[in-house]
């Protein structure tokens, strides 16, 4: 039989639904309403000059080249944060659940780096990575290999998206780590009873169990690649060199608030929402299928 809770007046549900409506009603609908609205209208830097020109913020979006451009480069970031952080995360969390001496410690170990700010993530990896004063730029010139973000856009883009990856890369190891603990011991020891190796039983019955909590970081780790990455952006690269790292999200910024097109950077963060939408309605549309609960 279903259970099923029945409130006897509808003012209880409604209180406790009250805080989070309002929460999404004020930090996500209504900057959402004015973006839109924003994205209709031409204005000055300081908002005293308000014009309404429709679709033309959208139609000069899609003549700029530099912008279709930042769909390509906001593709590769994402593909190649999404991907590596997942892989990785998932090494470290079947790795981490074997060991059995000093376990606590190494857990603690790679939970560590989700506490730091994205920003300092960002100046962390410049600084590893600077070509002159950058410890790792002077390991790889003494194997013969010459580092420089600043001139190489390949190198520019290798370094925020480790950035990215070891920033995030603790989050998701949490959420393997709970997945591969919660699945039942007595299977894994079936399997091997039964002849199987390790690459087969973990093929065949622990990836599949943990298919739930991959999906959800999937989305999680799209959603964060697309957003949260601005400070990483924007404390290495700059978007730079030239505008070869500028994802999408950084361009928002930079031509609101440095290049001052409010209206220009209204339909640009309209679309980027749009873009986000419809990735997380596609996967939960059709990758959720893959998904074994």
């Amino acid at each position: 039989m279903e259970k099923r809770v029945r409130f006897k007046s509808w003012w209880l549900p409604a209180a406790l639904l009250a805080p989070q409506v309002v929460v999404i009603a004020v930090f996500f609908f209504w900057p959402a309403a004015q973006a839109l609205v924003q994205s209709l209208q031409q204005q000055d830097a300081f908002g005293t000059s308000v014009e309404w020109v429709g679709l033309d913020n959208f139609r000069r979006l899609l003549a700029d080249e530099s912008y279709l451009a930042s769909f390509k480069t906001t593709a590769i970031f994402s593909v190649l944060v999404a991907g590596l952080g997942l892989v990785i995360s998932l090494a470290l969390a079947v790795f981490a659940d074997r060991v059995l001496r000093g376990a606590s410690i190494y857990k603690n170990l790679l939970i560590w780096p989700y506490a730091v700010a994205p920003a300092v993530a960002g100046v962390l990896w410049l600084f590893m990575f600077a070509p002159s004063i950058g410890v790792v730029s002077y390991a790889l010139r003494q194997i013969g290999f010459e580092w420089n973000h600043l001139l190489n856009s390949g190198q520019a883009m290798t370094l925020i998206v480790f950035a990215a990856v070891w920033k995030h890369i603790s989050y998701n190891f949490l959420f393997f780590l709970a997945g591969l603990q919660s699945i039942p011991r007595s299977l894994i020891e079936a399997a091997a009873i039964d002849g199987a190796g390790p690459w087969r039983r973990f093929w065949s019955i622990v990836f599949p169990l943990l298919s739930p909590t991959t999906f959800f970081l999937l989305v999680i780790n799209i959603v964060y690649a697309f957003f949260d990455t601005f400070a990483i952006v924007d404390a290495a690269t700059e978007g730079g060199p030239g505008k070869d790292t500028a994802i999408l999200v950084y361009k928002v910024y930079y031509d609101g608030f440095k290049a001052l097109d409010l209206g220009g950077s209204a339909a640009q963060s309209v679309v980027l929402m749009a873009i986000v939408v419809v990735l997380t309605v596609i996967q939960f549309r059709y990758v959720e299928r893959k998904v074994n609960y």
